[in-house]
């Protein structure tokens, strides 16, 4: 008996491990199957907004096999059928990240109007549709204007209720440390609610500057609370309103400018603005600090910044100021607060010649900071605007000489800087000078922005996607100045010939990249692959889509793996795509990738509604 079933025994446990066997190939097979189908799949990436009739259109192709053999065709989306094509993919433009071959898919000869994707012929493989039309872009900057709205600190429609009703109480000041003063409403920096007049000083004012460039292109949906009804002002001059509100009382006092509200200890919980509970030392969810501009390192924790100065956010001030000065009395009429910007304007900037140098953000528990160390940019900025607005030549030669001492200066030259550090990324301080002066000194302003656009060409040209910038935290804000950039000289000089590496700038933004993924939430509306896990409170607590905010970025994977706190929440879609090179991740988790910021979709508005002029 023992003898027989020893046998069975023996019997079942070989076949118990003969099943094992059998699975584990079986395994193994599926395995090798699935590898060799990614070895074999080729990945098509293009502008998922779409393209303009006549501009050039070139998407990318890539995979880790060779496949230059392949066919590409243009499909129309509604009927099916092939309409142009097809090509040959071509010569492998090099490797990227995890892939070995890309092919650059040049399509600019189809100027057929429509809805579209590209197809590899006699394949499934894909684009995502793109629209062709003269008209692609001409809604996209009001989506940007609802991500602002959903951003304001003190009364937020998108959430409507008020929020932070007691900052601040003030720090490094000229009146005794924690006194009190109104500094509520401006907008949150990015999924905190931290407020910088470094970031919204610029922001403002690229409202102001996308307005005037493009007068008449944005519409009036809502009124100056952010709700929906029209009030007969252009809601990105609401929008704009909201800042410069914010802005004026962070100047009390005709020699006084505070610069920023709270600070890191913002970040110990997460919770929706108006259930805030951070605590500054006045209890939890009451009293903010609100820290004086002294030019001097600052820090009330175990960190401190190394601020030289405060002309970076004078300058600024000063520009928005000046800008909001001219518009609200020519465009609007309404001479007081006119008169009142203007005169903060030239405040601000008084106080900015007195103190060059930079006010950096303000740390206190972490080490990360705004490491702001331009400001002869802004400072010319805001003497270029102070001098259209008043016709005091003392201000165009200030400008002039503040021109000539921040020349080319720029994050366009390094492959790396620290963060925030070559602020505000473009420097439109060049281009508002330029219609003032005399043909000479264009040229030599020209010649600034050129030799940049040189730079970022040389680094374009040696990688399939033509994209030139380092990609440090907040690389879609570079990538976003850059477009700023090469538009603003084109139109300065007439000359196109980096026109296509302005372009390529812009469709990595919108899908031209190796994740296929925009850099902006919700956009495109419909078809497109979006950002659905931003790093915002706002959006994880309320299931809300906050549509048109702009992502940091990509980031080198040598940044993402020193950063402290990030923890990814689910597995991660792009995996195939992350590289030691760069990663970017659609996920909650990660702060460093995947974070709306304030100042990047407002610099954004004006790329976005510059081809809906032409």
């Amino acid at each position: 008996m023992k003898v027989r079933d020893a046998g069975r025994e023996f019997a079942s446990e070989t076949k118990q491990k003969t099943n094992r066997l059998r699975i584990l190939f079986i395994i193994l097979v599926l395995a090798d199957l699935s590898a060799a189908q990614e070895n074999n799949t080729i990945y098509l990436r293009a502008n998922q907004i779409g393209y303009l009739p006549n501009e050039a259109k070139i998407a990318i192709a890539f995979s880790h096999r060779q496949a230059s053999l392949q066919q590409f065709e243009v499909i129309e989306i509604v009927s099916g059928k092939r309409q142009w094509g097809p090509m040959k993919l071509g010569a492998n433009a090099g490797a990227w990240g995890n892939f070995a071959h890309h092919y650059r898919l040049d399509f600019s000869a189809f100027n057929q109007t429509g809805r579209f994707k590209l197809r590899i012929a006699g394949t499934t493989f894909e684009s995502l549709p793109f629209i062709i039309e003269a008209e692609a872009y001409n809604s996209q900057q009001e989506n940007l204007l609802a991500y602002l709205r959903q951003q304001r600190c003190g009364y937020n429609p998108f959430l409507d209720i008020v929020c932070h009703k007691k900052d601040g109480r003030s720090a490094y000041g000229p009146m005794p440390d924690s006194t009190y003063l109104d500094v509520s409403g401006g907008w949150h920096d990015a999924g905190d609610y931290l407020r910088y007049l470094l970031t919204s000083s610029n922001a403002t004012a690229r409202l102001l500057f996308s307005y005037r460039e493009k007068r008449g292109k944005y519409r009036d949906e809502f009124n100056a609370l952010g709700q929906k009804g029209a009030n007969a002002i252009p809601d990105i001059l609401d929008e704009a309103k909201w800042g410069l509100d914010w802005m004026l009382k962070m100047h009390p006092a005709s020699d006084q400018l505070f610069h920023q509200v709270g600070d890191d200890r913002d970040h110990t919980g997460w919770e929706l603005p108006q259930e805030d509970v951070s605590d500054y030392g006045w209890g939890p969810g009451s009293y903010r600090v609100a820290y004086f501009a002294n030019g001097k390192p600052q820090g009330l924790g175990k960190f401190q910044n190394t601020s030289t100065g405060i002309a970076n956010i004078a300058g600024r001030y000063a520009a928005a100021m000046a800008m909001a000065a001219q518009i609200w009395k020519s465009d609007l009429h309404e001479n007081s607060f006119a008169e009142r910007c203007l005169q903060a304007a030239k405040e601000v900037y008084t106080m900015g010649k007195k103190q060059p140098g930079c006010q950096e953000g303000t740390p206190c528990r972490a080490p990360y900071r705004y490491y702001e160390i331009t400001w002869a940019d802004d400072m010319e900025w805001g003497a270029a605007e102070l001098f259209r607005v008043t016709n005091e030549k003392n201000y165009v030669d200030d400008a002039k000489t503040f021109a000539r001492q921040i020349g080319a200066t720029s994050w366009m030259s390094a492959d790396s800087t620290r963060h925030y550090e070559f602020y505000p990324f473009a420097n439109l301080g060049h281009y508002a000078l330029s219609s003032l002066v005399d043909r000479a000194f264009q040229d030599t302003l020209a010649s600034y922005y050129r030799e940049s656009l040189e730079k970022m060409q040389v680094r374009a040209n040696k990688n399939p996607y033509r994209i030139a910038v380092p990609f440090i935290w907040c690389s879609n804000n570079l990538v976003v100045n850059f477009i700023t950039h090469g538009l603003l000289y084109e139109k300065m000089t007439g000359d196109l010939r980096y026109h296509e590496m302005i372009l390529s700038h812009r469709d990595w933004l919108l899908g031209k990249n190796p994740w296929g993924i925009s850099a902006f939430v919700g956009l495109p509306s419909a078809g497109g692959n979006t950002p659905q896990f931003p790093h915002s409170v706002i959006a994880d607590k309320t299931k809300r889509p906050i549509i048109g905010g702009l992502n940091d970025g990509p980031v080198y994977g040598t940044i993402y793996k020193s950063l402290i706190g990030i923890r990814l929440t689910r597995p991660d879609a792009y995996a195939a795509f992350q590289s030691d090179l760069v990663v970017y991740h659609d996920d909650l988790g990660d702060y460093s990738t995947n974070e709306p910021t304030m100042d990047g979709t407002a610099d954004a508005v004006f790329f976005m509604a510059w081809p809906a002029g032409k």
